[in-house]
């Protein structure tokens, strides 16, 4: 089903002046595949953006091009592009392990190259910890691997902003995952950290059986820019990115976390009906007329939430180049 998403048109007071950001995409939903109680859905549009020097956050510290550093505050961490060439994605939600406790980071902002240290809003994923594990540096974040999983901790952590809520849909995923594959995940390394608990060898493999189902699904195909997905046959959520290159980089880790949610969603006696493209279209189209506030964040980006008690969608606006560059869906009822 083709729909146009409503126009974004939004007049923003930005040091004295006034900015309009204003995007329209034609955007189109695929029909769903379905394996056990996971729904994929493709969206397809047209390219916004053509940045070809583009690094994800996870690719970027696998190649000591960026640096995450500890600042000693809970909810502030500070980031660093260390590449001459190459501008980093960091998608919110993304979480980083190490310092004196694992963070997820919590806007969706492009760090540009040579960009020097730049502060940026992050939620803990492991209480308790303050000091250093093993032998991880208590200074810098090692890796960023995973993100923060199910719709509950998305919103503590883009629209409530509440640490203690994020802390609570931490301990509820992780019940949940002990649950269905039948091993306490809690890491004896430390017992709160869900970086640690995603990392357990059986939530892996439960995963791993999801991912094989899904993986190539969009193998070949050059615009798709983004996917929702469907979990007991109730939408959960959707991501929409700027370009299709930008898409295809970031999908193995997107998906991982939707079958982690399905993992710890997993309920073999529930019987559902699979939910339908159209829904999907109808969901996101309802999500985008919810009223809009805007918040500033690093980097030239400007986050517009747009939120009702049925629905949330979070936009990162890169205001030099007035795209969108990253919308998420969340689907709260």
């Amino acid at each position: 089903m083709t729909f146009r998403l409503i126009t974004a048109l939004f007049i923003l007071a930005v040091c004295g002046t006034f900015t309009v950001f204003a995007q329209s995409p034609q955007l189109s939903v695929s029909e769903g595949k379905t394996y056990k109680n996971l729904t994929i859905f493709l969206i397809r549009g047209n390219d916004t953006a053509k940045n070809a020097k583009i690094l994800t956050l996870q690719e970027a510290m696998a190649r000591d091009l960026f640096a995450v550093y500890e600042t000693s505050e809970v909810n502030e961490l500070e980031v660093e592009n260390l590449s001459k060439d190459f501008d980093v994605f960091i998608q919110s939600g993304d979480i980083v392990k190490g310092g004196k406790q694992d963070r997820v980071l919590a806007v969706s902002i492009i760090v540009p190259a040579r960009s020097g240290r730049i502060r940026i809003a992050a939620f803990c994923v492991e209480s308790g910890r303050w000091q250093q594990r093993e032998a991880e540096s208590d200074k810098k974040f090692s890796s960023s691997d995973s993100r923060i999983v199910s719709k509950e901790l998305k919103v503590a952590a883009n629209e409530s902003r509440s640490q203690g809520e994020v802390w609570r849909q931490v301990e509820a995923v992780q019940d949940k995952l002990s649950t269905n594959v039948s091993v306490d995940v809690q890491s004896s390394k430390s017992k709160t950290s869900l970086q640690l608990s995603l990392e357990n060898k059986k939530v892996q493999a439960a995963i791993d059986e999801y991912v094989a189902k899904f993986i190539r699904i969009s193998e070949g195909e050059t615009d798709v820019i983004g996917y929702a997905f469907a979990i007991n046959g109730v939408i959960n959520s959707a991501d929409v990115y700027a370009s299709n290159a930008l898409f295809k980089k970031l999908w193995p880790r997107m998906l991982r976390a939707a079958a982690t949610e399905a993992v710890a969603e997993y309920n073999a006696r529930l019987a559902f009906r699979p939910i339908k493209s159209g829904q999907v279209s109808a969901f996101m189209k309802d999500a985008d007329a919810a009223k809009a506030e805007t918040r500033k964040a690093p980097a030239g980006t400007t986050i517009i939430v747009k939120a009702d008690s049925e629905n949330s969608v979070y936009e990162s606006v890169d205001e030099k180049s007035k795209v969108v560059v990253h919308r998420n869906y969340v689907k709260k009822n």
